[in-house]
């Protein structure tokens, strides 16, 4: 039996080593996806670029890097991924055993009692002096699959291509936790000028109350100065507990990426003293395949995609399997592991052909050469994606730099203004109204300065980002 089993075993892989092929030509990640050049970017044949630092080198306040520190460890979204990262290697490594033979064990016994009219009942009686027979088994069962036209080969590379994709699609999640910690944080810092802003304004508008007060009361102003300046006072009154409400949401939203319940935020900076960096390494759009996830998960994708046609085309054609069982078999326990008597096996081999079901077969086949070509767009619009967010990220950072130094020129004349018009006001020479108007000006670009300053801080941090900066 064991030379017979060496012998087909033997033909097997030699009709695998002379068949074996590559029933379907994979297709590879279009090399035209990418431009040369990103818009808004000199050209340079530079690879560097800022997003291969790591997040703690990126972000050097103190406050961002022990937010990202524990939403990194404690978001809940990317303990989940990680928990898929798991399943699709559990996945990966069922697949490797497909080459090898399935060997199964089974022990059996069974009794029948045929019936006396028939042929075998007669016989049983004359033979064994009894009406019934038992069989008692022990053996082992032995089955093989030849992988003549790679579909278990593709299967294992589809398996590894999930879970490689499982792990870009965790970094993909960290990249964005990490961009939505820092801006969030940053947006903190807006709140908090901006609420310090509204504050100080009050003062002023208090300030200039009482002088419209003693006017009126010298006959200079009429009542409707008290009302519009009372007015605009509770208008910037009323910015106090908004700015309170936005800020304590904004840290009821860092406590959910946190993995932690709301609560306050420590702020050890102020937004003035942030500093915006000058990022210029941004290399070049070929090699965000290898730095931003969700472009590496879409041509993961497509791999996955050319081994599931490959598996779905060797269904097309024969598939060659080797049984075999031995074992002992009797039909009394007395002698059932009577060694040599009891002894057997078989060993049998095969070629399989789909026919009734071809017609599924192949539709699964069109299928799957329709899936890897949807992969192809699917991975072009996933670069399409990547380039216009850097695109867009590097328009922002130049054109909120010059935004700002505009801004700032406009926030020092105002108040220049305010001074002017307060001094003119009190030696009756200005309108009230001039003062008035003077403050609100004043108080909307002072709220708009920190804005783009957050604005600013945000645009470096989505340019990183957008680099595939954050999950190292």
């Amino acid at each position: 039996m064991k030379n017979h089993i060496t012998k087909i075993v033997m033909i097997a892989i030699l009709i695998t080593t002379l068949i074996s092929c590559k029933v379907s030509k994979d297709i590879e990640t279009p090399k035209d996806a990418f431009p040369e050049n990103f818009r808004n970017a000199s050209v340079s044949k530079d690879t560097a670029s800022i997003g291969d630092t790591e997040w703690k080198n990126f972000f050097t306040e103190k406050d961002v890097i022990q937010l990202i520190d524990s939403a990194v460890a404690r978001n809940n979204d990317l303990q989940i991924a990680t928990k898929n990262i798991e399943i699709a290697h559990y996945r990966f490594t069922q697949s490797k055993w497909g080459n090898v033979p399935e060997v199964n064990l089974s022990v059996a016994a069974s009794s029948s009692n045929p019936s006396d009219n028939s042929f075998t009942g007669k016989n049983l009686g004359q033979a064994l002096g009894q009406n019934h027979i038992n069989d008692f088994t022990a053996g082992a069962t032995l089955s093989w699959e030849a992988d003549i036209w790679g579909r278990i080969k593709n299967q294992k590379k589809g398996a590894f291509a999930g879970y490689l994709q499982s792990e870009e699609v965790k970094k993909a999640l960290q990249t964005t936790i990490v961009a939505n910690v820092s801006k969030g944080y940053y947006n903190l810092l807006m709140l908090d000028a901006q609420l310090d802003i509204a504050r100080q304004n009050l003062k002023l508008n208090d300030s200039t109350t009482n002088i419209i007060k003693l006017k009126y009361d010298a006959g200079q102003v009429t009542s409707l100065a008290i009302q519009q300046s009372e007015a605009q006072k509770l208008n910037a009154a009323q910015l106090i507990p908004l700015l309170e409400q936005n800020i304590a949401i904004q840290e009821n939203a860092l406590s959910v990426l946190t993995g932690s319940f709301p609560n306050s935020k420590q702020r050890s900076l102020r937004l003035s003293a942030m500093e915006v960096k000058t990022n210029n390494a941004i290399g070049i759009p070929s090699s965000l395949v290898s730095r931003r996830p969700d472009v590496k998960s879409a041509e993961l994708a497509l791999q996955a995609a050319n081994a599931n046609v490959g598996v779905t085309k060797a269904n097309l054609y024969p598939a060659l399997r080797i049984t075999a069982q031995g074992g002992v078999n009797s039909f009394e326990t007395s002698n059932w592991f009577n060694i040599p008597a009891s002894l057997f096996g078989t060993v049998a081999g095969g070629l399989t052909q789909p026919l009734l079901n071809n017609k599924k077969v192949k539709t699964q086949y069109n299928i799957a050469v329709a899936e890897r070509e949807k992969a192809v767009f699917v991975f072009r619009q996933a670069v399409l994606v990547a380039v216009s967010e850097v695109s867009d990220a590097l328009v922002k950072v130049e054109k909120l730099q010059q935004q700002e130094s505009f801004l700032q020129q406009r926030v020092k004349t105002l108040q220049q203004a305010i001074k002017n018009a307060n001094l003119l006001f009190k030696n009756g020479m200005a309108e009230y109204l001039e003062v008035l108007s003077a403050q609100s000006n004043l108080l909307q670009s002072e709220l708009e300065l920190a804005n783009i300053k957050r604005e600013q801080l945000s645009a470096n941090t989505e340019l990183y980002r957008a680099l595939g900066g954050g999950w190292k």
